[in-house]
């Protein structure tokens, strides 16, 4: 019996865990992979802002960054650089580690290999169906359930109302490179439909190459590596291809019966670009205060959590809203119409 149960064990799982434990409750991760180790499906770049508002450790930092190229569909390129650190390139498995060890060190229980089935309320309390690999099937309590497994959720649509109104699948593979230094942005209907590519250097001489597409982006991903290549820009392919689906629109409610849905799941990312750290960060620090109030007086129904859903709201829906009209207006581009801004903007 827990006081709360965190389902996924990354940045925002841990990160809720840990200011729950250091408030003196029992918390347990229940985390599906079999390591945190493992590679993850995300360019790993957080805005300076994020690094020094969570104190993210140099230790997981590939690169710190003031510059990017972005090219237009027809191969036109926009140069962009400011004098100060703009961005970080985290090393997304590292940092996954490194605030699962802050969590550790408040007490947090961690549980790999575990699969949850479902959840359900009886008595006041939440029970969690577990699949763990090599133990069977497993059931645990807890006071209350966190759901921060990262991305678009079929366990999220299969508890109460919770649907995803708009999602985008990325893909992502590690690759070789050659004199790339900087990140790299594509756009175009032949390589990324209504979305964009890239290629985001890393350790030295390693990059990520990846993107997010409306359709097959396995194949548009393949495509693109195969031009990459032909310039000379990446060597050799070191990984297969990763895939995760990243929601465009968050969750119409983000909160039931002792539960509440945090970051990724609950589509707090931002529609232009899909990055969900910052946002899922901040969100996971509402939740830890809402929830902290909420154990302390046993008010944890759903009319009690909608508290962590005004919170977060109020925070963040202003820039979901125009994020995601950004995304709708961007998609509805011609390639041609695509190119004349970047004239436009190399002109004035």
């Amino acid at each position: 019996m827990y006081d709360a149960v965190v389902i996924g064990g990354g940045p925002v799982g841990s990160h809720v865990a840990c200011r729950l434990a250091d408030r003196g409750y029992e918390v347990v991760v229940l985390e599906q992979k079999a390591d945190l180790g493992e590679p993850v499906c995300c360019t790993g770049i957080i805005s300076q802002e994020c690094v020094k508002s969570f104190a993210i450790e140099d230790s997981v930092i590939f690169r710190k960054v003031k510059s990017a190229r972005i090219y237009s569909p027809s191969g036109k390129t926009i140069s962009l650089w400011r004098p100060e650190i703009q961005a970080c390139i985290v090393d997304r498995p590292a940092f996954n580690t490194a605030m699962a060890k802050r969590a550790r060190n408040k007490g947090v229980e961690y549980v790999f290999n575990s699969k949850v089935r479902g959840v359900e309320v009886s008595d006041g309390k939440l029970g969690v169906k577990v699949v763990s690999k090599g133990n069977g099937t497993d059931a645990l309590k807890a006071r209350v359930g966190i759901v921060a497994n990262g991305s678009v959720s079929k366990m999220v649509e299969g508890i109460g109302p919770h649907k995803y109104g708009d999602f985008v699948m990325g893909a992502q593979a590690q690759v070789e490179t050659e004199g790339i230094d900087e990140i790299e942005v594509y756009m175009g209907e032949e390589v990324a439909p209504g979305f964009f590519a890239w290629l985001v250097p890393t350790s030295p001489g390693m990059a990520l190459v990846g993107m997010l597409s409306r359709r097959s982006p396995g194949r548009y991903l393949e495509k693109l590596i195969e031009s990459l290549k032909s310039q000379g820009k990446i060597v050799a392919v070191k990984t297969g291809i990763s895939y995760g689906g990243i929601p465009l629109k968050p969750l119409a409610r983000t909160y039931a019966d002792r539960l509440i849905i945090v970051g990724g799941a609950a589509g707090q990312v931002k529609p232009t670009s899909g990055g969900g750290v910052y946002f899922g960060l901040l969100c996971a620090d509402i939740a830890a205060d809402c929830l902290n109030e909420k154990l302390e007086s046993d008010t944890l129904t759903a009319a009690d959590l909608v508290d962590y859903e005004s919170r977060w709201r109020k925070l963040l829906w202003s820039d979901l809203r125009t994020g995601y009209r950004a995304r709708k207006l961007y998609e509805r581009l011609s390639d041609r119409q695509v190119d004349r801004i970047f004239d436009i903007i190399k002109n004035n």
